[in-house]
């Protein structure tokens, strides 16, 4: 058994698939028109048979009060694995990508929180070296 499929629920899909593909670097999969929404799907350029991100519309009456608790708590929704935090987080600013928390190392692992714009805070993330491993 594996992941194939994760979601994230987004308030608009055709601004999800710009902010996901032209900044953030993935690439779509899938789009099937399903009348109003799509079935759309995005991937990273370095796992395209890998698990693919469903950018699912946010119009069940559950998600609003959901996302809005997260995002008013700080809370990411999911997180991205990256090589370099720190790298990643100044190429998204300059892109014009806005962050609720700079690159903060935590022990094992340096991360940085981004507004994904349709709704999400989004993590991104790294482990880092340890000495002597």
């Amino acid at each position: 058994m594996r992941i194939h499929l994760a979601s994230i629920f987004v308030t608009d899909q055709a601004q999800a698939l710009e902010f996901y593909t032209t900044k953030l670097g993935f690439e779509k999969k899938t789009e099937v028109s399903m009348g109003e929404f799509s079935w759309l799907t995005v991937v990273s350029p370095e796992a395209r048979d890998g698990v693919e991100l469903v950018l699912e519309p946010a119009n069940h009456r559950a998600v609003g009060p959901f996302r809005d608790a997260l995002v008013a708590d700080g809370i990411p929704f999911t997180a991205f694995a990256v090589t370099d935090v720190q790298a990643e987080y100044e190429r998204l600013t300059g892109l014009g990508v806005v962050f609720t928390q700079p690159p903060t190392s935590m022990g094992p692992v340096t991360t940085a929180v981004l507004d994904d714009t349709c709704g999400n805070l989004i993590q991104i993330q790294a482990m880092n070296e340890t000495p002597g491993v």
